[in-house]
């Protein structure tokens, strides 16, 4: 954190960022602001028309503008990052630029800066430009970031040109609104842009429904893995959501199953709130369900059918390796593995 403080700016009641909170706090921390980090497009999944005002406010109080790309899918093609206003753009190459989320995504990516930050920038004494070898010094072996993760997104770029990386994202952008107009009627979308439009992601919030069911947004997760899918980002931005970001890469035809998978879960958060089981007994608490439950014994108020396969026998299913851990315990509570002392005596 190199000795700086982060100070939280509140969101409205639309997503964005809430400007008069904004000043407020810029006012409080006139004397020592460093900087502002704002994610554009907003990971509630909507566009800001504020993002230039912000970066105003924040340069009027000497602070400078880092913008986190964190999904160019929205934005690709059709707008300049460096119109907003900011000092700084980062430009992740996953999701956007065909890297997946792990194996070297996050991190990894082009930083742009205007001119009077371009001599902070990394360097790197074997840079092939001798003028690039002077500096504050490298942060990795390459002088790019990861070698083995970049000529991936290059050829990506090269593939795709300009028209095909334009059309990604009005793609990417009409997916997401597809998600959101079919299950809006089943899950509250919490934040809409202009017109009722969301941006390259919707968020689906369950928090009014656990607390009328018992169910929670980790039940409807695992349970997406009996329909044999992956969950969506649960509980970030938001506690007890879900942020679904279909990206381009989907076809209409995947895009429909994950949104009946999630129609029928709602079907099965029905039945238990009006009673055939409760949140313990229902096949959303006992998810996800492995192929062992086939077999043995069976005490459960539901059919193996329903556990393992929800919609109907599937030659193409995913079996889960295990069923349902303890969750983030491990995570929050120390827990020895370690066999005693006596075992290491014999």
């Amino acid at each position: 954190m190199a000795g700086m403080k982060v100070v939280v700016v509140k969101a409205a009641d639309d997503g964005a960022v809430d400007l008069d909170d904004l000043r407020k706090q810029c006012d409080l921390h006139a004397d020592d602001l460093a900087a502002i980090m704002v994610t554009y497009p907003s990971t509630h999944g909507a566009y800001e028309d504020s993002i230039t005002e912000l970066c105003e406010i924040v340069h009027a109080h000497g602070g400078q503008v880092y913008v986190d790309g964190a999904n160019l899918n929205a934005l690709l093609g059709y707008t300049k990052p460096g119109e907003f206003g900011g000092d700084v753009s980062h430009l992740n190459l996953h999701k956007t630029f065909c890297i997946p989320h792990g194996g070297g995504g996050p991190g990894v990516g082009p930083v742009a800066v205007r001119e009077h930050l371009a001599p902070y920038l990394p360097s790197h004494a074997m840079h092939p430009e001798a003028g690039k070898r002077e500096g504050i010094g490298p942060i990795s072996a390459a002088p790019y970031g990861s070698a083995g993760i970049l000529p991936i997104s290059w050829a990506y770029i090269r593939l795709m040109g300009a028209e095909g990386l334009t059309r990604a994202t009005a793609v990417a952008v009409l997916s997401a609104n597809y998600v959101a107009a079919r299950l809006g009627e089943h899950f509250p979308v919490l934040y809409r842009g202009h017109g009722g439009l969301v941006a390259h992601e919707c968020i689906l919030d369950l928090r009014g429904l656990t607390k009328e069911t018992g169910v929670s947004v980790d039940d409807v997760a695992k349970r997406l893995v009996d329909y044999g899918f992956h969950a969506p980002t649960m509980s970030f931005p938001v506690a007890g959501t879900l942020m679904v970001e279909p990206t381009e890469s989907e076809d209409l035809a995947e895009i429909d199953r994950f949104c009946e998978a999630m129609i029928a879960i709602r079907g099965e958060i029905e039945r238990v709130r009006a009673g055939e089981w409760t949140p313990e007994d229902s096949p959303l608490r006992g998810a996800p369900h492995t192929s062992r439950a086939l077999v043995g014994e069976w005490d459960r108020p539901y059919s193996r059918e329903l556990a393992v396969f929800p919609t109907g026998i599937d030659p193409d299913k995913y079996w889960p390796p295990v069923a349902r851990i303890d969750q983030a315990y491990g995570d929050r509570n120390l827990v020895c593995a370690c066999p005693p002392l006596e075992a290491f005596a014999e």
